[in-house]
Parts: structure tokens; sequence; C-alpha cells
């Protein structure tokens, strides 16, 4: 490199654009599950503090909104309830629908087992609940048994285990929204008592009109925010908890990359705005921009810090808190109301989850293999296992009075159980003979890869061995200055890594902004024919301010090539075919920018740090290695 060069700092381009990405978030969650427990932990202080009454009082102060004469009515608490955790469940519908568009679940065979699982893992708490309480009192409050919390589910994954497997997250995560769903549609027909037919018409009527604002011009957005406070108003009205519309636009709402065409698109409108700063041309470069990026993830990255730092934190405070007294322990231990909601969540959950998917995998059935292994599967299932948000929610509305206060218990007490139960499990996991766990392994679904045109050694340039147990692909440009500043991590990798890594480089010119960026990717193409690539391709990233046709002529005499020879091809755009195949692929594996890494097949997300590729390079060496024992055959018995 040479002295004009930055120092490459731990900041990459994503993590300087996107302080909170949402992706990052949703990969972690321990910020919004700290924030979720303290809130909790505040509600129960609050509730049994000498100004407790003022806990109560406040949250049932009634707060009305008018317009004309009519309006809407309700106390503080059902605010929350009903209209703040509207956003929650949107965000997690955004998610969902996210994965099911461009993730783990865009094969639809892999929907199964997670639904299956989360059916048994809804009944079985249930029955389990029912047998403590049938024919008794507390019997119409099953429902309160049945749904995970998604965020505390999420967050003490995080915080519990770190490392856990993006396959176990995206299980939790398809498991809670079915699971979800489920709750919010017996919260509608049980636990409704009266349902206006015409208000849920209209409910539905402007949720139609939403779906079709996917084919409408630029005005779309204020009118889709209109009708989605309208389908709110109605569900209000109807009787039915609203907060299913916010699963249900969430669920309808589409996510894909961003298109070269579409940032390129941005490239020139914002050009445009740099040459004539007129207010015309800023809204133009603003829409520009905007609509290159979906609408989910637009949603996704604008709610998601509130929803898991202020609204749902702000739930559990208006409905954690419980005036505990010696009674009310005693009673609870004895209640059939607490037991039946702790052992169907700590014990049915994970026994109902392990029992669906087992049934649902049997290839007797035709079933899917599963895409979790039996210990991540049980662990799943016992962090599936944690009742707090919509178990709260039905409690509210299924009891009063000293068993609403039971019911509350027996939710928090799965909040601490749970979490250590799955935290157990994946523990004891860990201590499995490696052998054992690379044949539990090799039983689950096969990775869904993202590179569509796979790696070819005689045509790709190739850096490490070719059995080498990860293969590294970056998609860059030489000008991009983001490229050259990963390119100092990329050698780190290389030297730590040895034999265990092979890396490749494909062509992704830039030129909406990177004018040499083009020329420059020919010329590499041209050393290669002559056999240099790769110091090319080292000279090109380290003078990315200096890439004109006389300094790419330079550079070949400098490296001892024919640079008459590398002239002449690049005036008659010899190798720009073989450029465009690299660009073809790109688009074909959904790459809009650069770098774009891809490990062993699956796209990297997040930032590029040499922390962050050594982690997602060593998980990846970790899993190949298990799938090699998986392959030797065992030794023979003597």
């Amino acid at each position: 490199m040479d002295e004009q060069t930055p120092v490459y700092a731990a900041k990459t381009a994503w993590a300087r654009n996107l302080a909170a990405p949402v992706r990052d978030f949703l990969g972690t969650e321990t910020g919004g599950a700290s924030v979720l427990l303290a809130g909790t932990v505040l509600a129960l202080v609050w509730a049994n503090s000498p100004w407790s009454h003022s806990y109560g009082s406040l949250w049932s102060t009634k707060l009305a909104i008018t317009i004309g004469g009519d309006g809407i009515s309700a106390d503080l608490r059902h605010w929350v309830n009903e209209g703040l955790m509207t956003l929650f469940f949107l965000v997690v519908g955004l998610e969902a629908k996210r994965e099911l568009d461009l993730g783990e679940l865009r094969e639809r065979s892999r929907l199964t087992i997670p639904m299956v699982a989360a059916l048994g893992g809804m009944t079985c708490p249930i029955a389990i609940y029912l047998a403590f309480n049938a024919g008794g009192p507390g019997a119409h409050g099953w429902g309160t048994a049945m749904s995970t919390d998604t965020a505390f589910a999420l967050g003490a994954l995080a915080l519990l285990t770190p490392r856990a497997a993006t396959r176990l997250r995206v299980f939790l995560l398809t498991f809670a929204v079915v699971d979800d769903l489920s709750a919010l549609l017996v919260i509608a027909s049980v636990y409704t008592r009266h349902v206006s037919l015409l208000a849920l018409a209209v409910a539905l009527v402007l949720f139609g009109a939403l779906l079709l604002l996917r084919y409408a011009p630029e005005w779309r957005r204020p009118v889709s925010i209109a009708l989605g406070v309208g389908i709110w108003v109605a569900m209000f009205k109807s009787g039915i908890d609203p907060v299913i519309s916010g699963l249900a636009v969430g669920l309808a709402t589409s996510a894909y990359p961003p298109s070269r065409e579409d940032l390129e698109r941005a490239t020139v409108l914002t050009r445009s705005f740099r040459e004539q700063p007129t207010p015309e041309l800023a809204r133009s470069a603003q829409q520009g921009v905007m609509s290159a990026i979906s609408a989910n993830e637009r949603l996704q990255y604008s709610l998601h810090p509130w929803t898991s730092y202020v609204i749902v934190p702000l739930f559990a405070l208006a409905n954690a808190g419980v005036h505990v007294t010696g009674r009310l322990l005693e009673d609870a231990i004895r209640s059939p109301i607490t037991l039946g909601i702790l052992v169907g969540y700590v014990v049915g959950k994970p026994v109902g989850i392990a029992g669906a998917s087992w049934i649902a995998s049997r290839p007797a059935l035709h079933g899917p293999r599963s895409p979790l292994s039996p210990p991540l599967l049980a662990a799943g299932g016992a962090f599936a296992g944690i009742g707090f948000t919509v178990s709260l929610l039905i409690a509210s509305l299924a009891f009063t009075g000293e068993h609403l206060d039971e019911a509350k218990l027996g939710a928090l007490g799965s909040v601490v159980l749970a979490p250590l139960l799955g935290w157990g499990v994946l523990r004891v996991a860990r201590r499995l003979p490696a052998t054992v766990r690379a044949r539990q392994i090799a039983g689950t679904a096969e990775d869904i890869l993202d590179l569509s045109v796979e790696v070819d050694p005689e045509r790709d340039h190739v850096r490490g061995p070719a059995d080498a147990l990860v293969t590294l692909v970056e998609y860059g440009d030489f000008e991009c200055p983001y490229c050259g500043q990963a390119e100092q991590v990329i050698r780190g990798l290389l030297e730590s890594f040895g034999d265990d890594l092979r890396y490749v480089w494909r062509h992704l010119p830039l030129n909406d902004v990177h004018p040499n960026a083009q020329l420059a990717a020919e010329a590499s193409e041209a050393a290669a024919a002559q056999g240099r690539f790769w110091e090319m391709h080292d000279t090109l990233l380290g003078h990315q301010g200096d890439l004109r046709p006389s300094h790419l002529a330079n550079y070949a005499t400098e490296l001892g090539l024919d640079a008459d020879r590398m002239v002449e091809e690049l005036r008659r755009r010899e190798y720009a075919p073989r450029v465009s195949e690299d660009v073809a692929s790109a688009d074909e594996s959904g790459v809009s920018g650069t770098p774009t890494f891809f490990i062993n097949g699956r796209r990297h997300y997040g930032a590029y740090d040499v922390d962050t590729l050594t982690a997602a390079v060593t998980a990846a060496r970790g899993r190949a290695r298990l799938a090699v024992k998986a392959r030797k055959p065992e030794p023979a018995a003597t």
C-alpha cells in the first residue's frame, strides 16, 4: 500500500452508515432484552414500593381522542397494549416477511418444520394448563399458556448464547410468528366479547387498499400511513384486539435487495442535485435513494430501535407490576393457574416443539429434514418457553383480581426458568463428542446457498488451496475505497487461516460512481492473460486514486508485463466480456454494492472488519470440519 492509503479502522461503510442496522440487531438483540428486563424489574419494584398506589392510578388514567362526536377512549395501559404493541407485531411481521423473501425461508418447504413445531408448541402447553384447571375457575384462561414472547426469547438467546446458530434464531422467529398469529386469532375469537362486523369489513377493505398501493406512484407512503392508522381504528372499533393489524401489515410488506438500476438512478439524481441544489431536485434525489431500498427494510430500520428499546419495555412496565405479598406467593404455589402457565411453558413448550418437529420430519410421512440438530431443537424449545407479552395480554382479558396476579406470576416465572433451561441444554450439547455432533449436523437440512455461480478454478481468480475448508468470495471494485480497506483484512485472514482458506475475487465495477473502475478491471484481466493477475490486483488496490490509462500502462511496465500488448487489448476492450460475466453473476446473487462477501456460498451480512470476518470464517471452518467428520466412515470394530 502506498502512503496515500488511509489506515483501516474497525469501522466499515456498513457500520458508519447504519449505526444500528436491523439485521445486526436481530442477530444479537442483547440491548433490547436488557432494557426489557429492566422494565420488568422496575414494574415489580414500583408495584411493591411505598408508592404502589401510583402504579395502578397511572396506568388506569383515561386517554381519549375524539373527532366531532366520535372517538376512541381507553386507559393508558390499553393504549400501550393495543396501540404501541401494534408496532412491535408490525416489526415481527416485517422480519418474518424478509426471511420469506430473502432469507432461510425463501425455500417454502422449510416452513413445514417450524409451523408444525409451533402447533405442537401451543397444543402441549394448553393441554398441560387444562390438566391443572379443567372444571375450575381458571379454565377459561387456557390461552395464557400458548404463546412465546418473541422479544424475550430472541433476547435471552443472545444474552446467554451470543454465538447461537443463525438457523436457531430463524427457527425461533418463524415459530414465534406462527405462534403469535395463532394467539392473536384466539384473542379475536375467544376473548372478544362483541364483534362489529361492519367495522371488521371496513378494516378488510382498507387492508385490501393497502395491498394495492404497491402499484401506486411515489405518493404511496403518506397514503400507506393513513390506511394503516385506519385499519387499526377499524379493528379497535370492531372489538377485536387491533395488534393483529400490525402483524398482518408486516407480513404483507415485501422485501427485496436494491437493484443496480435503482442505485444507478439514485446516483444520477444525487449528481443532478449536486449540480443544481434546488428543492425539487433535493426531493427527487431523496425519493430516488429511498425507493432503492424496500419498504420492508426501511420500516424495520425506522421502527426496530423504538420497539426494542421503548415500546416493549414500556409494555413490561405497564403490565408486569404485581403487588407481591406472602399470601399471594402462598396461593400461587398451589394455584392451578400459576402452575398451569409455568409448567405449560417450561415443560410443555420444549416437549411439544420437539415432538411435533420429530413427527413432521419423519421420512415415512415424506417430511423434510429438520433445519436443527436434536440438541439445538431442544434448546430452541426451551427458549420458546418464555411466555410474557401475549401471555399477559390474554391474562388481562381472561382474569381479574387475584387470578390475574397469579397468571402474571406464572408468566414471570417462565422468564426466569426457561432461559436457564435453554442455556443448560446448549452447555450439554457443546460437551457432546465431535463425531456425535457431526452426525447430528449431517442429518439436518442443507444450507441454502446465496452465491448463484459456483467458484470455478478454471476461470475464477483464486488465492489459496483448492481443497480449503472455507472459500471466501468477494465482489469488488478496484476504485472502491472500502474494497481497498478490506484488502488489508483479507491479507490478514489468508495469513491466519493458512491452507484452510481460499479467496476469490470477482469484478463488480460501479461505473456510476467510479469512472475508472471498469478499465481497471479489464487491465487486471489483461494482466491475468500474462499470468500476473494477483500482482496487478494488489497494485491497483494500492493506488486507487491513480487508475487512468497512463497509470495502468506504467503499472504493467513495473510488473514486467508486455505493456504495449496490454494497452492494445484495453483499446480493443478485449476483456470487457470477461468482466461482464462477473457482473452478471453478481446480479444473479443479488449483489449491488462493493465489497460484498460470500463465505462457503452464504452471503455475509454486516461489518467486514478483522474481528467480524475472522469470526465468520472461523464458524464456517468449524461447520466444514464437522461435515468432513460426518462423511468419514466409522472405524471397524476389532
